[in-house]
């Protein structure tokens, strides 16, 4: 039995990953699953990129165009972009089972009140993934797009950043929006949004189906009671923050069952995106979605 390696960085995005591992979920369904939870940061220091056009849209997943992992999940609109780019016919295979949510948070003390504040404010993302493509969504509804100034940050949290001083707001995921408010940080707008899977050709249907079947076992666990698990957001946020279970508000934290990745969702998406010039206009779904990679029974 080969190990199935999958990139599963990112707490929020990958817990029902972590309670199929630790329950054992992977296992009975005969895998031998490797999470892969860190990645090699080739950045160092504080470093602001002025324009997603210099960064690579598989910036975090380099371990996948290289062969190294066979699966790994994202903002929809982020995996439509790198399956447009992959160079090893990776493939959206499925809707994953996280809703994420971004926050744009400030500091207690900042001026900005309301999303329409941070006219030409330059906002902290990470480019290519959920906050740069939240964020524009957030701001362009109180925004012209012209006003609307992201930045990306590459080596050090983002939190971190804000906190430091050296921009004055960014955009989080949790447990950072859950260590902001504990904090007294002010969160202007914050925003839910699907995710997708990718996979690569070397990973069967029915392992595919296998591990789609024991994460949505995983999501009902969480779905009885969430607590048990928070410990992994808790671990997550420790070199920045103390946090304790009760600090997190369990609405935020929202896991639905993984399943095909829906063609109206893809239409809408790249329209969207295509409108930003992130991705090619053409693409049409058979290009990009492998929808025959889950079999029925998942």
């Amino acid at each position: 039995m080969s190990t199935i390696k999958i990139e599963a960085a990112g707490t929020v995005f990958y817990l029902p990953y972590y309670v199929a591992e630790e329950e054992g979920y992977f296992a009975e369904e005969g895998l031998d699953v490797e999470l892969i939870r860190k990645r090699a940061n080739d950045e160092e220091g504080l470093r602001f990129v002025e324009r997603p056009d210099v960064v690579s849209s598989f910036s975090s997943f380099k371990l996948f165009e290289a062969g190294q992992s066979q699966l790994y999940n994202a903002c929809e609109w982020g995996q439509l972009r790198r399956s447009q780019d992959s160079q090893v016919n990776g493939k959206v295979v499925a809707r994953r089972s996280a809703v994420a949510t971004q926050a744009i948070i400030v500091r207690p003390d900042s001026p900005y009140n309301v999303p329409g504040d941070l006219a030409g404010v330059r906002v902290g993302v990470n480019f290519h993934h959920g906050s740069h493509y939240l964020v524009l969504q957030l701001l362009e509804g109180f925004l012209p797009r012209t006003d609307i100034n992201l930045v990306g940050i590459k080596g050090k949290e983002r939190f971190e950043a804000l906190r430091d001083g050296d921009i004055d707001a960014v955009a989080v995921m949790e447990p950072w929006i859950t260590v902001a408010e504990k904090q007294g940080y002010k969160v202007l707008a914050e925003g839910h949004y699907f995710g997708a899977e990718i996979a690569g050709e070397s990973l069967t249907d029915d392992e595919f189906t296998k591990i789609t079947r024991a994460v949505n076992r995983a999501v009902d666990k969480i779905h009885e009671d969430i607590r048990p698990y928070l410990k992994y957001f808790i671990e997550t946020a420790a070199p920045v923050a103390e946090l304790v279970p009760e600090d997190f508000k369990l609405g935020r934290l929202r896991y639905i069952h993984a399943g095909p990745y829906p063609e109206d969702h893809f239409n809408r998406t790249v329209d969207w995106v295509a409108s930003w010039g992130l991705i090619g206009a053409e693409n049409e779904f058979v290009q990009l979605v492998d929808s025959t990679k889950l079999l029925q029974g998942a």
